[in-house]
């Protein structure tokens, strides 16, 4: 599937709801509406794994979800989601839309343009500072989860995760939190797929 953007309108072929649905997530990682079109979009990652963290917090990924987020030295982005969730991503995608968004972020600070929101400027560079890092997959599939990470995911050494792919990235899941969210977004499972798929 190939994502387009037209005027300003982001659109997939087929159908336009599930680029409104992918777009949705890069926005929850501050990404900006045309960034996009310049996506690659050539696999859609899915599929569901248990792993155990071993006592240095190592994981190993399934090497076909590894091989989609790693480029070929094995670098990708390391992100914090939601309270028990981290999701790794392609690193030339990610740098390129926060160093976008960033850039005219500094542009309207010099223009004057965020005096205002001067709180939300400060509140967004404190997320932006600790939201993710690059990572390096060792033998192309083991992960360190990094200091700041291991809490954000509170996974203790010598328990389970669930990796799971989430479409546009692999998602490393708590337990507990991943069944939680399965209980409350299973059910409109249906719905969703017929929406986004018609």
């Amino acid at each position: 599937m190939r994502l387009i953007s037209e005027a300003g309108n982001v659109s997939a072929s087929p159908g336009g709801k599930l680029a409104q649905l992918i777009f949705g997530n890069w926005l929850n990682v501050g990404l900006r509406p045309n960034s996009i079109a310049g996506m690659a979009v050539d696999s859609f990652i899915t599929g569901e794994a248990r792993r155990t963290i071993d006592d240095r917090f190592r994981i190993t990924l399934p090497a076909e979800m590894a091989e989609l987020v790693a480029d070929s030295d094995g670098n990708c982005i390391l992100a914090k989601e939601r309270a028990g969730c981290l999701s790794l991503w392609k690193a030339a995608d990610w740098t390129k839309r926060i160093d976008d968004g960033v850039a005219i972020l500094r542009l309207r600070i010099q223009a004057g343009k965020m005096e205002s929101r001067w709180s939300e400027v400060q509140r967004l560079g404190r997320l932006l500072s600790t939201r993710s890092k690059t990572v390096t997959l060792a033998n192309r599939s083991r992960l360190l989860i990094p200091e700041g990470f291991r809490e954000f995911l509170d996974v203790p050494v010598n328990q389970d995760v669930m990796i799971v792919g989430a479409a546009i990235c692999v998602e490393i899941w708590n337990p507990t939190a991943w069944l939680e969210t399965l209980r409350n977004d299973m059910p409109e499972f249906g719905p969703l797929f017929t929406d986004l798929s018609a």
